[in-house]
């Protein structure tokens, strides 16, 4: 038996390759179906099995693709109603893979068909539980993105959880390996560790979920307290997971189309299409397309763009680093954004080449900052998230989360020049595009973000630790 994690950091996801005797099943695989296909080659086995531990809303699963790609039957649990050809298995239905077992166990809660997998070795010995959104480590799904069924609220999708919980996990022994769909970073969940494996018996002991003694009652409460909106797109991906969604093929070669810099600015205007710069923050500073959105590959490059431009069928072209074109389109498709129109060829240099218009985004480090504080009153703006902003600020800065830009424009002074901050410098020329984008130019960024303004000695609210807020 041979049981491998493949674990996406941009997405926080992590998806299975189950292999035993020349059999194989994949769990909640990724958009790009081909190292999976490879991977069972090179173990000389065939993919029997797809297992799909529910109907995912941060990521656009790769089950459909690989079912068509490999004759492999996708599975899901109870309650699972996709518009295409699946099993949808019942509670405690068994299914071989070479020597060993895996168990379907219905665990309502997250979502009505959410199911985790339990995997049994060629004794019958329970050996890992592969929990989806069910159980993460630290942390349980949060039970307010699912599909609306009915009159259910939220605090009955966490009832069900409870009793899922109970019934089904933890009578489990304490040495069953928990393999989750989700580490800390994902949206689908409030407060998970940054391992990606653990034991049962280690959750039971710190995870606030799986308590002992806990009420039904403390545990709703618990778990839907504090529950932030969900992006915008989540529904968006789910309705894909459901209901199907184009070849991954036919994504890239739409996406990876090149384009002169003149055919660019064409497509640009004909399309609307989103002008998407995904080179790192300090290029985009320099010179960028006027009125591009910069949201940068070496960050979590999926999930900003999700959040921040949320309609998946939004057009969009790409500024990319050199060689990373394919790799932009393909990271776009995992979040369900499809309609990428193709890329600027020869990248922005091609663009300043052509004596095309652009535009740079004016910053300062952190001690010019000081200097600049210490003479004047000019505001500062903490893009954060307000839990890190809370923790600990600049005196009298306003808070404006980058996820809710779009909700604090007006406070943004119309002439007078302020700065923008978050706490490495990502986020914050994320918010810089946008806020340039609107036509509010008076902005300057603080290189290095909040840790280079703290090393400088700049006057800060005393510290709170972020778990206590």
């Amino acid at each position: 038996m041979k049981v491998e994690q493949i674990y996406t950091g941009c997405l926080a996801q992590g998806a299975y390759y189950i292999e035993s005797k020349g059999e194989v099943a994949i769990i909640d695989p990724l958009r790009e179906v081909k190292p999976y296909i490879n991977r069972a080659k090179l173990d000389d086995a065939k993919i029997k099995y797809i297992f799909e531990t529910h109907f995912h809303a941060d990521f656009v699963s790769g089950h459909v693709t690989l079912a068509k790609e490999t004759g492999a039957p996708i599975v899901f649990g109870p309650n699972a109603n996709p518009n295409f050809e699946a099993i949808i298995a019942e509670d405690n239905q068994e299914f071989k893979l070479g020597e060993v077992t895996i168990k379907v166990l219905h665990t309502p809660g997250h979502t009505m068909e959410s199911t985790t997998y339990l995997l049994k070795d060629k004794d019958g010995k329970d050996h890992a539980i592969f929990s989806g959104d069910t159980l993460f480590l630290g942390d349980v799904g949060r039970p307010d993105l699912a599909q609306k069924m009915g009159v259910l609220t939220e605090k009955d999708l966490a009832g069900f959880l409870y009793d899922s919980l109970r019934e089904k996990i933890m009578p489990l022994a304490d040495d069953v390996i928990v393999y989750p769909a989700h580490g800390a970073g994902s949206a689908c969940g409030k407060n998970m560790m940054k391992e990606t494996v653990d034991t049962l018996g280690n959750q039971k002991k710190m995870n606030y979920a799986l308590r002992a003694d806990m009420t039904k009652e403390e545990f709703i409460k618990e778990v839907t307290d504090g529950l932030l909106p969900p992006p915008q797109y989540f529904p968006l991906n789910v309705k894909m997971n459901k209901e199907g969604y184009e070849d991954i093929e036919q994504v890239l070669e739409r996406g990876t189309r090149a384009l002169s810099p003149k055919a660019f600015e064409v497509a640009a205007n004909e399309t609307g299409a989103i002008v998407l710069d995904v080179r790192n923050a300090a290029d985009f500073a320099k010179g960028h397309i006027p009125r591009s959105i910069f949201i940068g590959l070496d960050g979590s490059f999926a999930p900003w763009v999700g959040a921040l431009i949320a309609d998946v069928q939004q057009p969009i072209l790409l500024v990319a680093p050199k060689g990373l074109e394919e790799e932009a389109v393909t990271r776009l498709s995992r979040v369900g954004f499809d309609n990428t129109l193709g890329y600027l060829e020869g990248g922005f240099e091609a663009w300043k080449k052509a004596s095309m218009e652009y535009d740079t985004v004016s910053q300062v480090d952190a001690v010019e900052l000081k200097n600049e504080l210490e003479n004047d009153n000019a505001p500062v703006f903490d893009v954060r998230k307000s839990s890190e902003y809370l923790s600990e600020h600049v005196l009298e800065a306003y808070n404006t989360p980058l996820d809710y830009l779009n909700d604090h424009l007006s406070e943004f002074p119309e002439k007078e020049t302020f700065y923008v901050h978050c706490a490495g410098g990502y986020r914050s020329m994320i918010a810089a595009s946008i806020l340039k984008s609107r036509g509010i130019h008076n902005l300057i960024d603080v290189k290095g973000g909040f840790k280079a303004i703290n090393e400088a000695g700049i006057p800060v609210s005393e510290y709170v630790c972020p778990s206590t807020l």
